[in-house]
């Protein structure tokens, strides 16, 4: 598999997997994935102010520019982090809002959601549902705007972001301008065709998604719950329109393919970017030109989405 990857994102991985911990334990685990995240994370940005908050027992972390906001108030993207649903917190992550601070003039919100296995489905999605409605009722900063809101994640995140946007539905609740949804898993179904042409790619494996599923879902009816797995939905009308960005060297490439033809045929706006030669995680593999082109675009789409609300 090394030799599809190009000698940029082969260095990535090597510099990824030199944090690997020798066992499966869940603490290591934890361990270096920060240690990891935290090697790729360069300065805050110099303009911008960033606090740590807590709304209703889950804990937030506000990156906002220090300029003062627009009338109306920040636009604001509320920010799911990936990891497998067992990994991650407001720590690992700071390196994606740092990405997006010289593209886009926006708030981000990242949540620190309860994890898997102590806390399976559907507790992260419980505690994101938490943090979007504190931004919709204005009370987490006064200077966030409560409409012009989106919703985003990676891998994992991905997952909760676009589950959001289900419940959000089931509830009867307005949708976010959009989501942004880059490597999600959506479905526990193994027959889509990456999923057996990537099955042992760099930093995702079909078998390692199956330990994170398994902790994440260990109620296998929750396997075909809309808000758990949202490509298993009876339909995706009403959804907000979606950004979806896949790695093409990654088993998951097919869920948000799948994904964004599901939406399609309902009607929902969507933007399908396929990144070249690039794997799964790749948003920390910064410098190289595919990966910068998905921010771009990403930042660019999010940017006009937020523009469409007067």
């Amino acid at each position: 598999m090394s030799e599809q990857l190009s000698p940029h994102m082969r260095a990535y991985v090597e510099r990824a997997q030199a944090f690997a911990p020798a066992g499966q334990d869940l603490q290591a685990r934890r361990r270096a994935f920060l240690a990891a995240c935290r090697a790729c994370t360069g300065a805050a940005p110099a303009h911008w102010r960033i606090d740590d908050l807590e709304h209703e027992g889950v804990r937030l972390r506000l990156y906002k520019p220090q300029a003062a906001a627009p009338r109306g108030g920040w636009p604001t993207l509320l920010y799911v982090h990936g990891g497998g649903w067992d990994l991650g917190s407001l720590d690992t992550h700071d390196w994606f809002a740092f990405a997006l601070a010289s593209r886009l003039q926006a708030a981000i919100v990242a949540v620190d959601y309860r994890l898997a296995p102590e806390h399976p489905y559907p507790a992260p999605l419980d505690d994101c549902l938490k943090a979007w409605q504190g931004l919709r009722q204005g009370r987490l900063a006064d200077d966030l705007c409560t409409e012009r809101l989106i919703v985003a994640g990676d891998s994992a995140g991905g997952t909760l972001a676009a589950g959001l946007c289900m419940a959000l539905r089931r509830d009867g609740e307005a949708q976010p301008l959009g989501q942004v949804l880059v490597y999600p898993v959506l479905t526990t179904r193994t027959d889509l065709p990456s999923m057996s042409e990537h099955a042992q790619a760099p930093m995702m494996t079909v078998e390692g998604l199956q330990k994170s599923l398994a902790g994440y879902l260990p109620d296998d009816a929750n396997r075909f719950d809309a808000c758990a797995m949202p490509l298993e939905a009876a339909n995706h009308q009403g959804l907000a329109p979606a950004f979806i960005g896949v790695a093409e060297i990654d088993p998951l490439r097919d869920h948000g393919v799948a994904y964004a033809s599901a939406l399609s045929k309902c009607a929902v706006p969507v933007q399908l970017v396929v990144g070249r030669g690039i794997i799964h995680s790749s948003l920390r593999a910064f410098g190289d030109d595919e990966v910068e082109a998905l921010y771009d675009r990403m930042a660019k789409w999010m940017a006009e989405r937020f523009e469409s609300q007067p």
